[in-house]
């Protein structure tokens, strides 16, 4: 019985103790130590070992070498930049992990991602977290001409490209460069055929970062920088515009203005409240420098269910303008917040949902200072008045003084004139004050099926987004007084004898709403994809699209529309050759009905030389393909407006007089003609590619030709019809809108780059170009004289005379053709005549140069990074070089009243007419003068020195006894330098703030 009970015993202590046994094991950890090697067995350093169950990560050191403890049968995921993910069981017998290398970047491109190296040509790609760090800037464009061939603040030159972020029409500034993970410029009739008229200009394609199956990275940014005006426009003082004005009144034949006692007392500085000379843009209004600060944080992680990406971003930015008045207060501010989160529900069935917010509020005041700052001449007011310049004994008028609701600083009135009874001094500290606000909302989400239990490679995709943007401008608008000062100097100094007063004091308290705004988009897409892979080497693909948009803007009556019905074939054998249709229908509602749907096909065919067996035995080639592609793209994108194919009539009132005293007779006047045969332009293109690496990826190269005409460009051509389809009085017309005018451009833009390794430090230079030729190859024009054709000039032509000098005298004008723009005298410019008619009109105009609108007939970029140790140097030049531009703005173009700029020191008189390189000066217009002429053109040929930045990573050891995963620091400068010709016209802005210089400080921190 003892033996008996003493077995139960031991069975209830099994029974009892066994759960916790089972429990030990499970709670029992393992650790995982080894090397993770990559290509030709070299360690991979900076590779992520991930257990989710075990909420656990860690990174491989420079040896490749890790160490993890994790629970046994763990799933663990290895990743490494440029390395296919693995994930394997934990377990003891796991030490050393190998993993493959990604055969290559995959790149986004029409509605599918395909690998750089088979894509078909017209296409340019950047990763952008590959050079963020080297190259860190807000702006998602910023110096993209210097890393990809084909873009210049264009695509080849087009104009007008659409630009897609994640797939649906945004502003380029709506997102950061810490949220981009890829751009693609998608420039070829090939590429950008999928999506519609309204791509057919290219597609600048952005794609947002998204979150990687890891345990949480929180990456964190702060920036400090300054911006410091590169140049300011230089005027006349009081006193040297009142010699220079008397000059200009002596030239035109009247009596000086200003006395020689007036000028001196302005020029003497004495009192400058009596005789002011205002320098707008001296250090009292206008800041050496000011400060911009930006804070930013990326937090991203997940797992196999669920992925996330999150960025959230502050940037504030002070004003150019003096803290004086409500300028004080004038600032910017951004709070940008974008989340992307992806979700697998299941082997077959997965989600992606984005949203983004942008809050922005910029503060200002209640006068445009710039314009202001360009036209107001420096003698006409004084903008304050000391109120103890009034005399003692003078009761009322120290009485008017002190009634004013403004006295600036206890002691000044807010000066002005009876001409000038409102200014923008006074404004910005009277004026009150506006803020401007814009809130913009974007959200998408999509869908991928996986159909292959109904057909083996089949897929469904789509994708639907709606954004919302508003903004509206709120102010308080005050009235003010001015004063303008009566001055007696009986005391044997300057008093203040009286004041009149301009204007009263009020404020209304009423908060003012005004230029509000509001847009929205609705974009929706969906597709069949089938991939099929037969005997390992056809490579078969297929997509159907159908895609459009619809935006709607206040006050715009019609919205504008995108819709496409869209075919993509795809064929490849085993990588080597390559064939590809693109073909897609589009809708416009900009044509009457029958014309409002047209058929876009585009074929492109590759070949990688490479592959071939006759190309194996050259070993200085790694890799080479040409492609060439054709196509044609309909498009509505430069028809500006709806129902042009339509007849359109008006009634007036009182056109016509009328027999019936007291009463008006209406009548009825056409407008244009109808033509409901109205339809799209065409786009019609060729171009050959040319992609290869050398000398073991020493040298890359990345190249494309493309010649493309725009056909039946619409246009209303009077010359075409009749002169009786059109009347002067009433304004009558019966010509139709029609399909007529065509644009060709030829040109070609390149990607080259050089990767060396120089002991221990790597070396990346990288050289993009684009060359621009256009010509109006086909105009509607009737000109006299075939030299002043616009057909067969360039499209960015510049017009205008031949100079001849100045007029030197009376006799050399009488001696020269008659001049029909106004009475010339000696000192003015003297014109070409061109058709020998003795006439100088504007049938003398003729081409003066490119003006390189959409970029100069050639634009270059250089990139140079050298790496060493933990320190990076990054630089970016650009340039352009070929284009001319024509000095044409108040700073040069001066008659009558305005004010004068330090260019009229080199005006034309008798003294100095063998050495002026200005026109005489003049108190009346000048038309003669102030016209596009080759005497104001310029060679806008530059090189910019864009942006240098240094850049030290704190080594791994330096931070393991700290909570950072990673560490570092950045100088940087924007906007360098310029070298050029004409730099000083270059760096400066007229009527609007200073071009700026910008230096930054910033610190990276991975936690």
């Amino acid at each position: 019985m003892k033996f008996i009970q003493l077995k139960i015993v031991l069975c209830f202590a099994v029974l009892t103790l066994l759960p916790a046994k089972i429990l030990a094991q499970n709670n029992q950890k393992i650790n995982l130590t080894g090397i993770i090697t990559g290509a030709e067995g070299k360690p991979i350093e900076n590779a992520t070992l991930v257990s989710s169950s075990d909420n656990v990560s860690v990174t491989t050191d420079a040896t490749g070498s890790y160490s993890i403890t994790v629970t046994p049968d763990a799933d663990l995921v290895v990743q490494a930049p440029g390395y296919q993910s693995l994930s394997v069981k934990a377990s003891t017998g796991i030490d050393d992990l190998s993993l493959n290398r990604i055969a290559a970047d995959q790149v986004q491109i029409a509605f599918k991602k395909e690998d750089a190296q088979n894509l078909m040509g017209g296409v340019s790609y950047i990763n952008v977290p590959q050079i963020i760090d080297k190259n860190y800037t807000t702006y998602s464009l910023d110096g993209v001409q210097a890393l990809v061939g084909g873009y210049n603040g264009s695509i080849w030159g087009m104009g007008g490209d659409l630009v897609l972020v994640d797939g649906f029409p945004r502003p380029a500034n709506s997102i950061l460069t810490t949220e981009i993970d890829q751009i693609t410029f998608l420039k070829g009739a090939s590429a950008v055929a999928l999506y519609g008229s309204r791509a057919a200009k290219g597609v600048i394609y952005i794609t947002t970062k998204k979150g990687k199956i890891q345990k949480q990275q929180i990456t964190s940014r702060l920036d400090n920088g300054v911006f410091i005006p590169k140049s300011l426009p230089k005027y006349l003082g009081s006193a040297e515009y009142m010699q220079y004005y008397n000059q200009a009144r002596v030239n035109d034949g009247l009596d000086p203005l200003y006395s020689d006692e007036t000028i001196y007392n302005f020029a003497s500085g004495k009192n400058p409240y009596r005789y002011p000379n205002v320098n707008y843009y001296a250090p009292e209004y206008i800041k050496k420098f000011y400060f911009n600060y930006d804070a930013n944080v990326e937090i991203t992680g997940g797992n196999k269910v669920a992925r996330y990406f999150t960025n959230v971003n502050f940037l504030s930015q002070q004003d150019p303008l003096q803290d004086f008045g409500e300028a004080a207060h004038n600032n910017m501010n951004r709070f940008n917040i974008r989340g992307n989160v992806d979700l697998s529900v299941n082997d077959r069935i997965s989600a992606t949902i984005g949203a983004n917010a942008i809050y922005s509020n910029t503060r200002g005041v209640n006068t445009d200072y710039w314009q202001n700052a360009a036209t107001l001449r420096p003698h006409l007011f004084s903008p304050l008045l000391p109120i103890s310049m009034i005399e003692p004994n003078d009761k009322a008028t120290l009485a008017l003084a002190n009634s004013s609701n403004y006295i600036i600083d206890n002691q000044y009135l807010l000066g002005g004139t009876q001409l000038n009874p409102t200014n923008p001094f006074a404004a910005i500290y009277a004026g009150g004050y506006n803020t401007f606000t814009s809130r913009q909302f974007q959200f998408n989400t999509g869908v991928d099926v996986k159909l292959g239990d109904l057909l083996e490679g089949l897929s469904f995709h789509t994708d639907f987004a709606v954004d919302y943007a508003t903004s509206y401008t709120q102010s308080y608008n005050n009235s003010y007084a001015t004063y303008e000062a009566n001055w007696n100097t009986y005391a044997g100094f300057d008093q203040i004898t009286s004041l009149t007063k301009y204007g009263k004091d009020a404020k209304s308290g009423v908060q003012n709403i005004s230029n509000s705004a509001f847009d929205q988009t609705v974009a929706f897409s969906g597709q069949f994809n089938y991939v099929k892979k037969i005997k390992e080497q056809h490579n078969i693909s297929a997509m159907l699209t159908a895609s459009g948009f619809q935006q709607s803007r206040s006050e715009v009556y019609h919205k504008t529309s995108n819709a496409n019905l869209g075919l993509n074939l795809g064929y490849n054998f085993n990588q080597k050759y390559f064939a590809e249709f693109n073909g897609v229908y589009v809708h416009s509602a900009k044509f009457a009905e029958g014309n409002r749907g047209a058929f876009s096909p585009t074929m492109s065919v590759g070949w990688k030389l490479s592959e071939e067996e006759f190309m194996k035995s050259v070993s200085a080639i790694d890799y080479l393909k040409l492609t060439a592609s054709g196509g044609v793209l309909n498009t509505d994108l430069d028809v500006n407006s709806y129902y042009l194919y339509q007849s359109i009539y008006t009634q007036t009132d009182g056109a016509w007089f009328s027999w019936r005293d007291g009463a008006l007779n209406r009548s009825t006047d056409s407008r244009r003609g109808e033509n409901l045969g109205l339809t799209f332009a065409k786009r019609k293109e060729i171009s050959f590619g040319l992609e290869g690496s050398f000398f073991e990826k020493l040298i890359t190269l990345n190249s494309n030709f493309f010649i493309n005409k725009f056909e039946g460009n619409v246009i209303q051509a009077a010359s075409l019809y009749p002169i009786y389809y059109t009347t002067g009085w009433p304004n009558t017309s019966f010509i139709p809108y029609i399909n007529y005018n065509d644009d060709k451009r030829i040109g070609f833009d390149f990607d080259l780059r050089f990767n060396k390794k120089v002991g221990t430090v790597d070396l990346a230079l990288g050289f993009t170009g684009t060359y621009l030729n256009t010509e109006a190859s086909k105009r509607a024009e009737l000109y006299e004289d075939s030299y002043q054709n616009r057909q067969g000039k360039p499209l960015d032509a510049l017009w205008g005379l031949k100079n001849d000098g100045f007029f030197r005298d009376a006799n050399d004008i009488q001696n020269s053709p008659s001049q029909t723009f106004g009475q010339v005298k000696p000192g003015d410019i003297k014109y070409k005549d061109q058709n020998g008619d003795g006439i100088i009109d504007v049938k003398d105009g003729v081409y003066l140069g490119k003006a390189g609108w959409n970029g100069a007939p050639f634009t270059y970029g250089v990139n140079f990074t050298a790496k060493w140790n933990n320190f990076t140097f990054f630089t970016i030049v650009t340039g352009q070089t070929g284009a001319y531009g024509m000095k044409n703005n108040s700073y040069y173009w001066i008659d009558g009243e305005d004010k004068y700029s330090v260019n009229v020191r080199n005006s034309w008189t008798e003294e100095t007419k063998d050495t002026a390189t200005f026109p005489r000066l003049t108190s009346l217009n000048s038309d003669n003068n102030y016209r596009s002429s080759d005497f104001w053109i310029y060679s806008t040929n530059r090189i910019d020195l864009s942006k240098v930045q240094i850049t030290y990573d704190f080594p791994k050891k330096a931070l393991s006894q700290t909570f950072f995963n990673g560490l570092s620091v950045y100088a940087l400068g924007a906007n360098l330098a310029t070298i050029a010709k004409e730099r000083e016209h270059m760096e400066l802005n007229i009527g609007s703030a200073p071009q700026t210089r910008y230096f930054n400080l910033g610190l990276k921190a991975l936690f």
